[in-house]
Parts: structure tokens; sequence; C-alpha cells
């Protein structure tokens, strides 16, 4: 038998699945069937809230939305938050359904011509990510006589510890070499270009509370320092995020009452620089992940080798993280249950497999579960984010996943 990860605490204790205040298999009803990811939107608000409790005034708070860009989950999230980060043309025509271009911010490494062109004609913020890149997006600012309004993302000469993605220290696709900086936004200034600021991302998905507290100050010092040496005042630093949710057993929440306070020493102590620069956190898997449940059904229970194989009509083309396929080195097991009994003893220890040919698709190893019977239904916690769109959904000719958001009781 392997552990699972520990339930969200909006699903711990529960005898029968609940989300947004409505029974699971009613919501399943009104979404068309299994598989399916429910999202709950009141959960998406209290975290959002929580976070504006956390951080420090002044402080804005913006949504990664390649983390869950499904349109309800945007509408619901867009009004609370004070700006989206998209990272393609398609994510950035999502965004300006929602929210307008002013408080859209597009990063990424290869846009291509016709997605910069895109974000100049709206009015996004273009987070450039070479030299090569600003000066396209220059050109085209020219060809279409607008000017474009670029922020430089950084790659920082430090990482975020612990994460299970670094995005800094090191050589990087991703932002441009914390050196070359300072020339670059002299140029931009020169030009004439509308230089908005910098993008500092350290990396992402670490529990580490200290780590986190500690690259938000590398990064204040890094914007302080980039500033300083470039002769430029920018507008507006985007401070990254990073923070991760408890995925595995052992695994335990950040402390964001901890980040905040300690941002809130750090801006005080900010260079003189900074001082009339504003300042935003960029999260999207600690905003939504939580928020969100992948319900698959019991299609048949089989026995081979004395183990027993609880196999589902979903699998890792629509959660392809919990599969232990998506940047894992370790395979571990999401928090899973059965949705009817989450509080049943448990009896077995089996192994929850999806429906395609291939012996990836395994969703749970060797996890206690109570007795299961086709019909039921596996619950996997902690999709809320890169669940459908981060999944091989095409593959083996399978449909998509239904998506089913509950806006709940506020």
């Amino acid at each position: 038998m392997k552990p699972i990860g520990p339930l969200p605490p909006a699903f711990a204790g529960q005898s029968r699945l609940t989300i947004g205040g409505e029974d699971f298999a009613d919501l399943l009803a009104q979404a068309g069937d299994t598989p399916a990811f429910l999202y709950d939107g009141a959960a998406i608000a209290a975290r959002v809230a929580r976070l504006r409790a956390a951080l420090p005034d002044g402080v804005g708070v913006h949504y990664a939305i390649k983390a869950n860009p499904h349109g309800d989950v945007l509408a619901a999230i867009a009004p609370i938050v004070d700006g989206l980060d998209v990272a393609s043309g398609g994510e950035l025509a999502k965004a300006l359904t929602v929210k307008p271009a002013a408080a859209i911010s597009f990063a990424g490494p290869g846009k291509r011509d016709d997605e910069l062109e895109q974000a100049i004609a709206a009015g996004a913020t273009l987070h450039v990510e070479s030299e090569g890149e600003a000066d396209r997006a220059l050109a085209i600012g020219d060809r279409l006589g607008l000017t474009p309004r670029i922020a430089v993302r950084v790659n920082p000469d430090f990482e975020l510890r612990g994460s299970g993605m670094r995005m800094g220290g090191r050589a990087s696709p991703f932002g441009i070499d914390a050196v070359r900086v300072p020339a670059l936004v002299r140029r931009l200034v020169a030009v004439g270009a509308d230089w908005h600021g910098f993008h500092i991302f350290a990396g992402s998905q670490t529990l580490d509370t200290g780590a986190i507290i500690e690259a938000q100050a590398a990064t204040l010092a890094l914007a302080g320092r980039l500033a300083d040496e470039a002769g430029a005042v920018p507008a507006f630093v985007n401070l990254g995020g990073g923070f991760g949710i408890p995925y595995f057993a052992g695994d335990t929440p950040v402390d964001v009452e901890a980040v905040g306070a300690a941002l809130g020493e750090a801006l005080a102590g900010r260079a003189a620089a900074l001082a009339d620069t504003g300042f935003a956190v960029e999260l999207g898997r600690w905003l939504v992940g939580e928020a969100g449940v992948y319900c698959t059904r019991v299609v048949d229970v089989k026995q081979s080798g004395g183990e027993t194989f609880v196999v589902v009509d979903g699998g890792l083309h629509h959660q392809l993280a919990a599969s232990g396929n998506f940047g894992t080195v370790v395979r571990r097991n999401y928090p899973v249950a059965v949705a009817e009994r989450m509080d049943g003893e448990p009896v077995i220890t089996a192994s929850v497999v999806g429906c395609l040919c291939t012996p990836l698709d395994r969703l749970a190893d060797r996890v206690a579960l109570p007795a299961v019977a086709v019909g039921d239904t596996i619950a996997l916690f902690q999709a809320g984010a890169y669940g459908a769109t981060a999944s091989p959904s095409a593959f083996l000719g399978h449909p998509p996943a239904r998506e089913w958001f509950i806006p709940g009781k506020r």
C-alpha cells in the first residue's frame, strides 16, 4: 500500500462528496456524465480573498490563466483580481473577453509575430524574453503606428529553492539574463517604447515558505539594482509567484500570511528607485488548484497477479499530472477517494487505472480504498490546475473531459 496526498480542507471530513454545497452526482448529471472536472467557484473566490488579506496594501494579485483557462473560471476570477497573465495568442483572446487590455500581460519565449501584433494592437503589456523579441515588437509597433507597452522578463541570478520547475539562476529560455537587462532597458527608453517595468520569476510549485520569502526579497533587491543600472524607474514589477499546493503525502501548505508579512517588511526597505513602483504577485495553481475535482466512473474491477485494479472511464488523457507524467520525477499519489463513500473504511488495496492502452495510465498506485463496485465514482482532488488543458486529450481518440463550474455559496 502507498500513501495518498492530503485532501484539501474543503473536502476533508465529508462522508459523500459535495462541491460548492451540491452533491457530486447532481453536478455530474448537470455536466452530462463522467469523466468530468468540477470547479468550485466559491473556493476560488475564498482563495483570492485570503491572499489579498495576507498581502501588503497596494500589492496586486494577477492570475496566470494557463493554470485553468476555462471560460467560467475566467469570468469568475477576472473581476476579483487585478490582472491576467497569458502565454499565447489564444489565451490573450480569452483574456480580452473578461478584462481590459491594460490589465493583461503576455509572457512566453516563443511569441510569433502575429501574436506580438495582436498584443500591441490590443494594448496589452508584452513581457519580452530576448533582445530579438524586443526588436521585433518595436518593428511591428512602427508598422502599426503604435507604441508597444513592454516589460522586460528577467532571468534572475538566483533560483527559487524547492521549486518543482526552476526558472532562474541558470541558462534558460525564459527571460533575459539579468546582466544584460539594463542595456536593453536603456535602449527601449531611448527609442520611445512604453517601458513598463520588470517581470522576475524564479520558479514554481514550492511549498517552502522560507524559500518564497527569500526569493521575494531577492527579487526586490534585483529590481532595485537593475533600475539603478538602467537609470530608469520601473512603473511596475511582477514579483512572480511559485506558491505550491500539497499534492502528496507529507506535503504541507504554504503559509501565505507569513509570506505577506515578510513581503511588507521587504517593501518597506526597498531601493529608492522603486519608491513609486507598483507591484503584484502572479499565481495560477495556488488560486485554482484546490478548487477542482476530477470525477471518473468505475467500469471494471479486476484481479491480476494478486493485485486489484479499479478501471475507470477517464485517465491520463484528462489528468496527466495525477499519473506522474507531468514533471514528476518519482511517481506519488494525489489525494483520491470513492465519492460515494468518502469516509468508508479501507478494505482493499487497489490501483486506479484509466481506459488507455498504456501502462502509464495509472491514476493511483496501490492505495487503500473502501469496497469499490462498477458504477462507483472515483474522485481525484487538486485537479483545478493543469488538468484538462495540460493533458493529451486527443490521445487514442477518446473524448475530452467535461468541465462544469459551480458558483457555490459565498
